[in-house]
């Protein structure tokens, strides 16, 4: 289903819900709404993709033609290869072994979906074969389509700091972005950063840089994160079930860990709020497992499909992370805040508002439940104690392959900075 962009105020007003009544009539805002979701470009509109995932050039176990067309053909829109520390770019080839990531059988079942003559072997001395990995540049040549389908360059630069690790991943790069160390993970990630933008600017190109999954090897404190200067995306949901999302113990979720470190950076560091994303971080495409294809992804509100479009909105924060919600339309202004759900029959749906608020006492409130509803669209009035707002959409459907037994389909918003009152 795709989602429709543009919806009239007067029938979000008709139908949506609204909180914190007695606001409506305060005086006009000096300082404008800051952030995403403003009145979209004409002809902008959503996009899905993924910006994480793996292949037979690192740790995964598909051929990266097997990994491309799952994602095309299961409706997305682009994609980002981004094995570790490289790009698919000089001539590889992997070993076929039957106790290996690459079987005679794979390699059948390639030849019978692609074609034997698109698959190449060679013998190895030992008496058996081993088959060519296709590059990045021959997977655009397949599968790429304009308008349709894109393929997004990119690389997890994978590095480790403390006995911690850190991975960072870039996309559009133009050539491999080595990873930089550090003392300490604040120090690595923040050098790691800082390297993906300065090969951006040297190849003349926009990037982007997020951090991923802040609970693997619980690498990452809410002082990491709230510390990130240079860029400000990390992976809110990552698809891998090995990587803590939910927290544990007396570790945070990564959902606490975003309000936290918005918190610090807002109110302490005067830093911007961070944007999450959902991603896979795939490494098995040949049935059920620990971190399979469809279980997180991006929806980017863009002019069209180009590696250019497509980041300039993820830095403008007009995207939306989802583990299975489909949003219809985002949009916020000087007064209130719109989630408008592209609902599916028979499913229901929870929009929840949580902000970082000043309590009466002058304290910070973080992650504070502002409002719950199932009316749609849902509507939050800024009252003027908010820092930021953001919005979680829930679904009444288990997601079909979770990544913990009972997790519901869900989307994330970007919080949204309210003017100042």
């Amino acid at each position: 289903m795709r989602p429709a962009l543009l919806l009239s105020l007067f029938a979000a007003g008709a139908a949506s819900f609204a909180v914190g009544l007695a606001c409506q009539s305060r005086p006009p805002a000096r300082v404008a709404v800051a952030g995403p979701y403003r009145p979209p470009a004409p002809g902008a509109r959503w996009y899905r993709g993924n910006t994480h995932t793996h292949t037979l050039w690192s740790d995964g176990d598909a051929a990266p033609e097997l990994a491309v067309s799952w994602y095309r053909d299961h409706g997305y829109d682009f994609l980002v290869l981004s094995d570790h520390n490289l790009l698919q770019e000089e001539e590889r080839w992997f070993p076929v072994r039957e106790d290996g990531r690459l079987t005679p059988d794979r390699v059948a079942a390639l030849q019978k979906r692609f074609g034997a003559d698109r698959v190449e072997l060679r013998p190895t001395p030992d008496g058996g074969s081993e088959m060519r990995l296709l590059t990045l540049s021959e997977l655009r040549r397949r599968f790429e389509e304009p308008g349709r389908f894109l393929l997004v360059p990119g690389e997890e630069v994978t590095d480790r700091a403390a006995g911690r690790p850190v991975h960072v991943n870039g996309l559009n790069l133009a050539g491999f972005v080595p990873p930089q160390g550090g003392a300490t993970v604040a120090e690595a990630v923040q050098r790691d950063l800082e390297a993906i933008l300065a090969h951006g600017r040297a190849a003349g190109r926009p990037v982007l840089a997020h951090v991923n999954h802040p609970n693997f090897g619980w690498a990452f404190t809410i002082a990491d994160l709230a510390g990130l200067r240079g860029e400000r995306f990390f992976e809110v949901f990552n698809g891998h079930r090995g990587v803590n999302n939910h927290g544990g113990g007396d570790r945070p979720s990564t959902e606490r860990m975003w309000d936290e470190a918005n918190r610090i950076r807002l109110a302490e560091t005067g830093l911007p709020p961070l944007y999450a994303l959902a991603t896979d971080d795939a490494h098995e495409y040949h049935g059920p497992g620990t971190s399979v294809p469809g279980r997180g992804w991006i929806f980017v509100r863009a002019t069209e499909l180009s590696a250019e479009a497509i980041l300039a909105a993820m830095h403008a924060g007009d995207f939306y992370a989802s583990t299975g919600v489909e949003l219809a339309d985002l949009r916020a202004d000087d007064e209130s805040f719109t989630v408008d759900v592209a609902a599916e029959p028979g499913v229901r749906y929870r929009t929840r508002f949580l902000g970082i608020v000043r309590e009466p006492d002058g304290q910070l409130g973080t992650g504070v439940l502002l409002a719950e509803t199932e009316e749609d669209p849902a509507v939050w009035r800024f009252r003027g104690d908010e820092l930021a707002v953001r919005a979680e959409v829930i679904s009444s459907r288990l997601h079909p392959d979770p990544f913990a037994t009972g997790d519901h389909e869900r989307a994330w918003t970007q919080p949204v900075i309210p003017p100042r009152r």
